[in-house]
């Protein structure tokens, strides 16, 4: 990998730049045996003129049928890679969140759900998750890091608590509505109100942008995430766009209004969708559609302030979403949590200096990938223990032969907090415990009665046909082995090992 690495690291200089398991476990597991493989390691720190920065936004339920009423992060692939395969680790905001920040799989975070003893902030909390994240990580490294958007479910501005790691901090608890929120901005609480002005997306790109501009000022490295709240239920748009799109309706698949066949115990008893469904699902997918435009906007926003702080040669921006959401498909009504393509496969699209214009990678890759992309960008190192690996040698258009084939999901349900905003009814979807496997070809999942699932993506890219009744002994025993491999793997080299089918 290291060829790769010192490949994309001239790239940057000619640009002028340098450089789940079904059981709840009340510990994370320890590593366990895995198969041989080469050493997976970190970039080395780059010769580089100066640091690179990094713009991370990250959109709440954004599912990929929506990229496409977003004219701006359109052109923001077209100027960078998308990766086609991304997955996340599981289909909730709160685990997908804690894989983020950690680099870590949920089996390794503890935190599987939204709230209780397997979620929220104070379960990422007690097993240190807050501790060590990539803000800490670029922080040491000499790094402004700001923070602008949704946290950890969980956190409320009334606590006053800023985490370890940012020097810059603006969140919220619950702006859903986009409207009459509190910020904790620092160790400050303001409140907002219900005037245009306020409208959650809006105040908090003017803050990134205003941390960009300050930090290209003071000529430090920055890093900032945007964690918008757009698209979450209730789906509020800016007041601008609110009539906007009025003939839009949802994108219909093979799968849409329709059970799976062979269905497992769970969506089985799900019955057709009616008429005033249809009307229903159409009205929020619109609804949808217009909130993430101010969204969009703010891409457009941020790169613009990049450009004009003459800061924009030496930034990587990163666009993608905590989760998806279907809304239909396979009969059910607006949700998340199942491991269908339509929840756990999202955007995620990076441009910058010496990153493939216009390039689409095909490789498996999950969210645990993104801590340690950015300290291999920062030049800083990866603690040990984070399990996802640097995307950067795919970003240089040069994939490592060892690179995983097999991408993990884990699930903790159903939600059983009526107050938890992801909290969903039976006709939205509420998996039980599940653990899958996913690559470009099939997606497995078992849940925890044991209960086998299997489709081909190749053939059935809907996820319309569970064809786990067809499957050899031979195969099924082999996608059990490597899904316990995974479920149970620790740190880059055992889950890289673990991923390789």
């Amino acid at each position: 990998m290291q060829p790769v690495r010192r490949l994309l690291a001239a790239i940057l200089l000619l640009t002028g730049l340098a450089a789940c398991s079904a059981d709840r476990p009340a510990t994370p597991p320890p590593a366990s045996p895995a198969r041989s493989a080469p050493p997976v390691t970190t970039a080395p720190a780059m010769t580089r003129p100066g640091p690179l920065n990094i713009v991370f936004v990250l959109t709440d339920d954004l599912a990929t049928n929506l990229v496409p009423f977003m004219p701006h992060v359109q052109a923001l692939a077209a100027r960078g890679t998308s990766f086609s395969q991304y997955t996340v680790t599981d289909s909730l905001c709160c685990p997908s969140r804690a894989s983020i920040f950690t680099g870590k799989y949920p089996h390794n975070t503890g935190v599987f759900t939204n709230t209780g003893p397997d979620g929220g902030l104070p379960t990422f909390q007690r097993y240190g998750n807050e501790k060590s994240t990539f803000a800490t990580d670029l922080q040491r490294a000499g790094y402004r890091t700001g923070f602008f958007g949704k946290y950890i479910n969980g956190f409320q501005p009334s606590s006053k608590h800023v985490p370890p790691g940012w020097s810059t901090w603006a969140a919220g608890g619950d702006a859903y509505a986009g409207f009459n929120y509190n910020l904790l901005e620092n160790k400050k609480i303001v409140a907002y109100g219900k005037k245009p002005a306020d409208y959650v997306t809006d105040v908090l790109s003017a803050k990134a942008n205003a941390f960009i501009t300050a930090s290209a000022k003071a000529r430090k490295p920055f890093v900032a995430e945007v964690a918008t709240y757009a698209p979450h239920l209730p789906y509020t748009p800016a007041p601008r766009d609110a009539k906007r799109f009025p003939e839009v309706k949802a994108p219909r698949d093979a799968s849409f209004g329709k059970l799976p066949t062979n269905p497992t115990p769970w969506i089985a008893g799900h019955g057709p969708l009616t008429a005033a469904d249809l009307a229903s699902i159409d009205r929020d997918f619109r609804e949808r559609v217009r909130a993430v435009q101010a969204v969009d906007r703010m891409v457009a926003s941020l790169q613009a302030t990049l450009e004009r702080a003459g800061v924009a040669d030496r930034t990587v921006v990163i666009f993608s979403s905590d989760n998806g959401l279907h809304m239909g498909e396979h009969g059910l009504m607006p949700g998340k949590q199942t491991p269908f393509d339509t929840d756990v496969r999202v955007p995620l699209i990076v441009a910058g200096p010496g990153i493939a214009r216009g390039a689409t990678v095909a490789e498996p890759v999950e969210n645990i990938d993104l801590r340690p992309t950015f300290a291999d960008l920062a030049g800083a190192p990866v603690p040990a223990g984070v399990d996802g690996v640097s995307l950067v040698p795919l970003l240089a258009g040069a994939p490592p032969a060892d690179w995983r084939e097999v991408a993990l999901v884990e699930h903790h349900g159903p939600p059983r907090d009526p107050k938890d905003p992801d909290y969903q009814p039976w006709r939205n979807a509420n998996p039980p415990d599940y653990r899958a496997i996913r690559t470009p070809g099939f997606t497995y999942i078992e849940y925890g009665d044991g209960t086998p699932e299997y489709y081909d993506n190749a053939t059935d890219p809907a996820q319309a046909h569970n064809i786990a009744g067809t499957l050899s002994p031979e195969r099924l025993a082999r996608l059990r082995s490597v899904m316990a491999a995974l479920g149970s793997c620790r740190g880059q080299q055992a889950c890289q090992a673990a991923g390789q089918w």
